[in-house]
């Protein structure tokens, strides 16, 4: 099923491409549209080249795209349930090939080391470490680099000639349904709220129903695609604003995010934030990244709300708390059970270990579970499993000591905090209650004004994008 969903993502990237396509070729295009469309690509000569360079008019270019199902989130976005290979050459492009990953996984040589990284090993559990469970690092160029290494050795199509790497979730094809309208196909109505599960279930389910033929249950998703097509086709010139905007909103939120294999476009990437790493800070630092494992799509049903919180010890140091409340909405479906995942926090590098309350050995048992823990991307983090039954509340919460480099901040008076989102992710709640022991004199973002004046910062939002937040002490 997932590689069909990711089929037709990849059909309206093409449609998308050869619309770019006339931008360059086409007279035909209203004045207006046209020249808001060059402004917009032309006005930063960077970012032009980039264009010319990613559509392959320099040079052809292939592609490795990656379906991230963010009903089953991983490090790097969602597993990674089918993929597709595209050449585009001059803006024209070329299917190479779409399939499940786990296709390549079964049918790849096995002649090579693979050891899968602990946790996965122990909770799922996983003797090879394949394609599909390669993004387990929630930094995307780390990750793509590892989903690269795999495809090559796993004999993937043009393995040896990829440029780049882009991840899409299933909530990019739901916004463009919001943007166009539902969608009949014989008979069914695919919406923005229902388009994924509805899917699933044709595919898996509906097609026995239905008195049909295993092998005709895909008769759906190619007629769905063709409709999808139709629909890109005439409906993009109507909204392009929106689409443009769509896009835009995408890429902040970490819907689509992107690798190149070339450094000058990475640096791009990388200034524009549409490369999902783990940024490099010199201030306090929060990145929470779960791992579903083994957990069906339970993530869809899952909310969350992540809190921070820090005070002054009497040993001239700040202790500091970082919870997260699982709240499964679900039951035991086809779909959806009990949500059991491996969760990482990533601190700076100076943070010291205290303790954890909610880890568990696993979800069979009121064991205790293992802390492990590490130094990534600059970043120090601590892991451990948790589950959370259908219709239960749950909560992992980490104890630690603020690192050095930060505590040196705040005696300087000066505050800084970023907390970044995990890929694929909708919304979670953010909370933050840091106690500096020394007033605080101003704030970004600004505090309610019954807040103003004391020694604490109180502040409450939601994940939807990176959360930077200053804050100015004597």
């Amino acid at each position: 099923m997932r590689k069909f969903i990711f089929f037709l993502l990849i059909i309206g990237l093409g449609v998308g491409v050869l619309t770019l396509r006339s931008w360059y070729r086409s007279g035909k295009l209203q004045t207006a549209v046209v020249s808001t469309v060059s402004q917009k690509i032309t006005s930063n000569v960077n970012e032009s080249n980039l264009i010319q360079k990613v559509l392959g008019f320099t040079k052809p270019q292939t592609y490795l795209i990656l379906f991230l199902n963010n009903t089953e989130i991983r490090p790097g976005g969602g597993f990674i349930g089918a993929y597709g290979v595209v050449k585009v050459d001059k803006a024209m492009p070329e299917i190479l090939k779409v399939e499940g990953t786990e296709l390549l996984d079964n049918l790849s040589p096995q002649d090579f080391p693979s050891v899968p990284p602990e946790p996965l090993q122990k909770y799922l559990p996983v003797k090879r470490w394949g394609f599909r469970d390669s993004n387990w690092s929630p930094d995307f160029a780390v990750s793509s680099v590892k989903s690269l290494d795999l495809f090559k050795k796993e004999k993937g199509i043009a393995a040896e000639s990829i440029n780049g790497v882009i991840g899409i979730t299933p909530t990019l094809l739901e916004e463009v349904l919001k943007i166009g309208g539902p969608i009949t196909v014989n008979g069914h109505v695919f919406t923005a709220e229902n388009f994924t599960e509805k899917l699933e279930y044709e595919v898996e389910f509906g097609y026995a129903e239905q008195g049909l033929d295993f092998n005709e249950r895909k008769k759906v998703l190619a007629d769905l695609t063709h409709a999808l097509m139709a629909r890109i086709r005439g409906d993009f010139f109507k909204h392009w604003s929106q689409y443009w905007a769509l896009g835009q909103r995408m890429l902040a939120e970490k819907q689509i995010i992107a690798y190149s294999t070339d450094p000058e476009t990475e640096n791009i990437l990388l200034a524009k934030s549409w490369s999902g790493e783990v940024k490099h800070t010199t201030g306090d630092y929060i990145l929470w990244v779960d791992a579903n494992l083994a957990s069906l799509k339970t993530d869809k049903v899952m909310d969350r709300e992540l809190s921070y919180s820090f005070a002054p010890t009497t040993s001239d140091r700040y202790a500091g708390i970082v919870k997260m409340k699982y709240i499964n909405k679900g039951s035991f479906t086809k779909f959806t059970t009990r949500y059991r995942t491996y969760a990482r926090v990533f601190l700076p590098e100076g943070s010291k270990f205290i303790s954890v309350l909610g880890s568990m050995k696993n979800d069979h048992t009121t064991d205790v579970g293992i802390v492990d823990m590490g130094i990534e991307n600059g970043k120090q983090w601590f892991g451990t499993f948790i589950s959370i039954e259908p219709g239960k509340t749950g909560e992992l919460v980490w104890q630690f000591y603020l690192s050095p480099a930060v505590v040196e901040k705040i005696k300087n008076n000066s505050y800084n905090l970023l907390v970044q989102k995990q890929s694929g992710t909708i919304a979670s709640g953010l909370t933050l209650d840091l106690n500096f022991g020394k007033n605080v004199v101003s704030t970004y973002p600004s505090e309610s004004l019954k807040d103003l004046g004391n020694q604490i910062y109180n502040y409450k939002t939601d994940l939807r994008l990176d959360r930077e937040f200053k804050v100015n002490l004597k």
